[in-house]
């Protein structure tokens, strides 16, 4: 079968040929027929990401037909929880987690194993192709908005980073709930298309002024960001009083400072968030169905054109998920 593994090469992404995987028990053969790209593969590619194993298929997010395993789900189209491991405490993962996709086999090829509770049935609203842009994201972007965020209906909220897959479901879940979405990007074309989905207004993180025309929002009860970087010293002058400051990545690096005394005075809180338990991935699904809501993709390649997906995400100008069509 082909598949997309990580290798020692000069190019360390490498489509080969691997024999096709035997299930054992409690254990399900998925085809998969869509996957698509995070951020976690092109750092993979670039060596950025902590114990690569070289030979792992890459892949975190898939959708695919049960060929083989469980009668409940023999034949039925599902998508993939990508957590491995999350452990028993919904507050935080285990010593033992990872994600799908390194060290453990991922989507990126045309069969995978995967234990039957992996297995989430695709909701009936979306196509195989825009199921396979769901799960990393939208875990995350659940988590930030739900769990740590707690938006609700009415509030002002600030997603940094529009372009982004997590950024576009965590805009897409606050909008649905019915809060005022406000959105950064280095991109004005990003933000004019963000505004087309529901979005009130954004803000160009390239302008010197930003900053000061963010303000005149009137605060921001809850801040969503992956930049990190001295910009939380920014999100400190823009988020409310007792505000909500989520970082689920740190794109820019950390901060070389931090206004602690802004910090303490303004009660505002700074949180970390990444991907999700279990029982938050399916109320992600259930969410996702019950607002027919639908990812937004930038572009869908075939498997042969691997390396065309992946320079494509390297080179930030995607609006959306970038998917790969498997079989």
């Amino acid at each position: 079968m082909n598949a997309i593994v990580i290798t020692a090469e000069s190019e360390p992404i490498q489509r080969v040929d691997l024999p096709k995987p035997e299930i054992k028990e409690g254990q399900c053969l998925v085809r998969i027929n869509y996957a698509s790209l995070n951020r976690r593969d092109q750092w993979i590619r670039e060596g950025m990401y902590p114990n690569i194993e070289f030979g792992s298929v890459l892949g975190s997010d898939g959708c695919g037909v049960v060929e083989e395993g469980s009668k409940k789900w023999l034949n039925k189209e599902v998508i993939l929880n990508p957590n491995v491991n999350w452990g028993i405490d919904p507050v935080a993962q285990s010593e033992e987690y990872s994600v799908l996709g390194m060290p453990t086999n991922g989507a990126l090829a045309e069969y995978l194993i995967v234990p039957e509770d992996r297995l989430n049935k695709k909701p009936s609203h979306l196509s195989s192709e825009e199921a396979a842009a769901i799960p990393l994201a939208g875990l995350t972007a659940y988590r930030t908005v739900f769990t740590k965020g707690q938006v609700r209906k009415g509030m002002k909220v600030l997603v940094t980073g529009i372009g982004g897959g997590v950024a576009q479901f965590a805009s897409q879940f606050s909008v649905a709930l019915g809060a005022d979405v406000f959105v950064t990007s280095g991109s004005d074309h990003k933000i004019v298309k963000a505004c087309s989905q529901g979005v009130q207004a954004g803000f160009n993180y390239k302008n010197e002024d930003w900053i000061k025309e963010a303000s005149k929002v009137g605060g921001f009860d809850v801040i969503i960001d992956s930049a990190g970087g001295d910009l939380l010293n920014a999100y400190l002058k823009l988020v409310k009083p007792g505000g909500r400051i989520v970082v689920y990545g740190s794109t820019t690096g950390v901060p070389k400072k931090m206004d602690i005394f802004k910090l303490f005075w303004s009660q505002a809180q700074i949180m970390g968030a990444t991907m999700g338990n279990d029982q938050e991935f399916k109320e992600m699904v259930q969410f996702v169905s019950d607002h027919r809501l639908k990812p937004t993709i930038d572009e869908t390649f075939d498997l042969e054109a691997y390396l065309l997906a992946f320079d494509r995400f390297k080179s930030t100008d995607h609006f959306g998920k970038i998917v790969l069509k498997v079989n």
